[in-house]
C-alpha cells in the first residue's frame, strides 16, 4: 500500500517535531512524513532523517520551495514560529506563502497551527493593556488568527488548531521555578487566579496526527486542544509533588511583566492578560476531552513532569 504523505512545516521544532515522531511511531498507520527544515544538516534534522522520515530544505517564507516540498503531499502542517523574528509583518508572510504553497501543489488537507487574534476581544483603544506596533494588542496571537481567513480563502480543506501554552516553555523561556530571597522555591508567571489552558508540545503533534487521521471530518472547522486547565497554585502545587520539595505560584502584574525589558515582555504580558481576562473563552475553545478524543496519548502536567520536571532551571 502507498503510504500517504504529511508535509510537516517545522518539523525540527517542538510541534513539527512532534507530529513527525507521531506519524514514524504509528508505522503500520496510512501516513508517511516529509520533514520540512530549512537545514537539512542540522542534528535535529539529522535525527529525523536517521529515524525514517524524508527530509527536504525549503525556507517557509519562499512559497515556491514551499510548494516543492509540498508537491505530492496528501496533508501540510504548516506552523510558523514568531519568536525567531519578532516580525508581525514576517510571520504574516510566512503564513500566506505556506497557504499559497498548498493550493499551489494540490494538498489534499492543511492542519495550520493557530491562535486567536486578541483583537476581536480587546478593541485597540481599550485601555486594559498597550496597543504594540501601532496596530496590535498580542503581536504573535494576532496574525496567526488574521491568517485563518486566509488559509480558508485558498479553498484548499484546512482545519485551524487553536494549540494551548505549552508546558516545555518552563524549560526553556525562563518561566519555571525560580529560587526566592527567603529560599523557597517560586513559580512566578502572571496568571492571576485564572485557569490557563496548557498541553506538552508533543501532544500538539499528536493531535494534528489525530485530525489527519479523520480524514475531512475537521477540515473547514477551529478546533481547540488542551491537556489541561490549570491555575498557577495548581500548577506550582504540581511542581511540588513532582520536585517533593514546596513550590509556591508568585503572580506578577501584568505591568510589571510588560517593562522587565527582555524581547518580547510586552507581548508576552498582553498574551497573559489576554488569556486572563478572556479565561473562559480560552478554555471554552480548548476542551480536553475533544483533545483526548483525538490523541488517546494525552499528557497531564503531572504525567508531562514525571519525564521533565527536573530539567526546568532553577534560577
Amino acid at each position: 500500500m502507498t503510504k500517504k504523505i504529511i508535509a510537516v512545516a517545522g518539523a525540527t521544532g517542538a510541534q513539527g517535531g512532534g507530529l513527525v515522531r507521531s506519524i514514524l511511531a504509528d508505522p503500520n498507520g496510512e501516513f508517511a512524513v516529509r520533514a520540512i527544515t530549512r537545514d537539512p544538516d542540522s542534528p535535529k534534522a539529522r535525527a529525523l532523517a536517521a529515524a525514517g522520515a524524508e527530509v527536504v530544505a525549503a525556507d517557509i517564507a519562499d512559497r515556491a520551495a514551499v510548494a516543492r516540498a509540498f508537491d505530492g503531499a496528501y496533508g501540510a502542517y504548516c506552523v510558523t514560529f514568531f519568536w525567531n523574528h519578532f516580525s508581525p509583518d514576517q510571520e504574516r508572510a510566512e503564513a500566506h506563502a505556506l497557504a499559497d504553497a498548498a493550493k499551489q501543489a494540490g494538498v489534499q488537507h492543511v492542519v495550520w497551527s493557530t491562535l486567536e487574534d486578541s483583537r476581536r476581544f480587546v478593541k485597540l483603544e481599550d485601555a486594559r493593556m498597550p496597543t504594540l506596533m501601532g496596530k496590535y494588542k498580542v503581536p504573535h496571537f494576532d496574525v496567526k488568527g488574521e491568517a485563518d481567513d486566509y488559509f480558508r480563502g485558498t479553498g484548499v480543506p484546512t482545519t485551524c488548531l487553536l494549540t494551548s501554552f505549552y508546558w516545555d516553555n518552563l524549560m526553556h523561556f525562563g518561566m519555571g521555578r525560580r529560587t526566592g530571597p527567603d529560599g523557597k522555591l517560586y513559580f512566578a508567571l502572571p496568571m492571576g487566579t485564572r485557569p490557563l489552558p496548557g498541553i506538552a508540545a508533543d501532544d500538539i503533534g499528536r493531535c494534528a496526527h489525530g485530525l489527519f487521521k479523520r480524514g475531512s471530518e475537521f477540515a473547514g472547522r477551529t478546533v481547540g486542544i488542551a491537556g489541561e486547565h490549570l491555575t498557577g497554585a495548581q500548577m506550582a502545587a504540581g511542581l511540588t509533588r513532582a520536585l517533593g520539595r514546596e513550590v509556591l505560584h508568585q503572580d506578577v502584574p501584568f505591568d510589571v511583566y510588560r517593562s522587565l525589558g527582555f524581547p518580547g515582555a510586552e507581548d508576552l504580558g498582553n498574551m497573559f492578560q489576554f488569556n486572563h481576562d478572556f479565561s473562559a473563552d480560552f478554555c471554552r475553545a480548548r476542551s480536553v476531552e475533544f483533545t483526548r478524543s483525538i490523541n488517546p496519548q494525552l499528557q497531564s502536567f503531572a504525567d508531562w513532569l514525571a519525564v521533565h520536571g527536573r530539567a526546568i532551571p532553577i534560577t
